[in-house]
């Protein structure tokens, strides 16, 4: 079942600020995609998506594994900057698996928000 956007044009500045940091990283790689998310301390993990001939993750599979590795157990709220058009399903269920409700913010290369997964 595809995932439903919300509208969501007035992000807190906590929320803005992943958006930020989800740029930045797949800028200054020139990857695909880059992501952001925020622990329940308030941490911030970013992370852009990788693409090797024996590995692949998703910048949001990778945000999520580096909050976990670093012993976050729940998340508040994440980012991801793509030109896809939509949030990848391995990392929605990787942010999933750490908190059920937490809005995954959606936006363009340009840091436009389009849509929220609520």
């Amino acid at each position: 079942m595809p995932e439903q956007y919300v509208a969501d044009n007035a992000l807190s500045a906590e929320d803005a600020k992943l958006v930020t940091l989800a740029r930045h990283s797949r800028t200054r790689v020139g990857a695909a995609e880059g992501a952001a998310v925020r622990d329940q301390d308030g941490r911030t993990y970013a992370a852009a998506s990788v693409n090797l001939p024996s590995l692949a993750l998703s910048a949001l599979q990778l945000a999520v594994a580096q909050a976990v590795s670093s012993g976050a157990t729940a998340l508040e709220a994440a980012a991801v900057v793509t030109g896809a058009g939509e949030v990848e399903s391995a990392g929605l269920a990787a942010v999933r698996d750490l908190a059920a409700g937490a809005p995954v913010h959606l936006a363009g290369p340009d840091g436009v928000v389009s849509g929220t997964v609520q």
